[in-house]
């Protein structure tokens, strides 16, 4: 669970939150929209901690893990596999404890790994690799044959390897072939936590997301459902509004009338 309150963000000389609140449900996965520049990008860097809110807060279940996936993996000459791989860092911590731990913390640490199936890990990092475009035979190729936009395809791998409590997603399809955003749509709907997805692709937040979180006017609104169903609902909102605003001026007019021809009799 994911909750603001109160909220007030300003950054690069604006107001990008004004008291917002939300609170989103535990595993959900939740499309951010809003025009550009409203602040979409902003948020998420006042959830990672690199921007301090002037007012209000937000609070997480405590030892919540979070992952971004907003720059590409550098250019090293670790495989692919072992880049995936390491993102697991207790998986990654255990293992090397192994090399140097005393006979007695063996069956610890080796209770463990089989708790959290780390014997599954190659194969199910693998999984997710070719699922976003790399053949069997990439695998094993060192992270510097790569350009930026196939670093940042091991990236988006990683984040989903890891399996963070809460994972931001700033426009992931945008370095995915057809195939790739396709294989991205089934695994964020069956991802096991939270995830907040900045995107411009429709079709991502129809298939994906089970809620749109709106920015507008420096607040947030949540509503259930894609976004499909968002535009749907907001249209009808603002039909709604405009109704009650032509029946309150019509009420208005009709009394200042009332008003105007009393006045005219006295």
């Amino acid at each position: 669970m994911l909750k603001i309150e109160d909220l007030t963000l300003d950054a690069y000389g604006r107001r990008f939150l004004d008291k917002a609140s939300v609170m989103l449900p535990t595993g959900a996965k939740v499309g951010l929209v809003g025009r550009n520049g409203v602040g979409k990008s902003t948020l998420f860097k006042l959830l990672k901690g690199e921007l301090q809110p002037a007012g209000g807060d937000f609070s997480m279940p405590r030892n919540a893990r979070m992952a971004t996936v907003d720059q590409e993996h550098p250019a090293t000459p670790v495989s692919l596999l072992d880049t995936v791989l390491a993102a697991d860092i207790e998986r990654e911590t255990l293992t090397q404890r192994l090399e140097t731990a005393e006979p007695e913390e063996m069956g610890e640490i080796w209770a463990r790994l089989i708790e959290i199936d780390a014997d599954a890990a190659p194969s199910r990092a693998a999984e997710i690799l070719v699922g976003l475009g790399f053949s069997q035979e990439d695998l094993s190729r060192p992270m510097a044959e790569f350009s930026g936009g196939w670093r940042m395809r091991v990236a988006l791998a990683a984040a989903l390897f890891a399996e963070p409590d809460l994972m931001l997603l700033d426009e992931p399809t945008n370095y995915l072939d057809l195939e790739g955003a396709l294989w991205l749509e089934q695994r964020l709907k069956k991802y096991p936590h939270m995830a907040i997805v900045i995107s411009h692709d429709r079709e991502l937040l129809n298939n994906s997301v089970g809620y749109i979180l709106h920015l507008k006017d420096a607040k947030l609104e949540l509503y259930t459902g894609g976004y499909d169903d968002f535009e749907r609902r907001r249209e009808e909102k603002a039909r709604l509004q405009e109704a009650t605003r032509n029946k309150v001026e019509a009420q208005r007019a009709h009394l200042q009338s009332f008003v105007d021809r009393f006045r005219a009799k006295a």
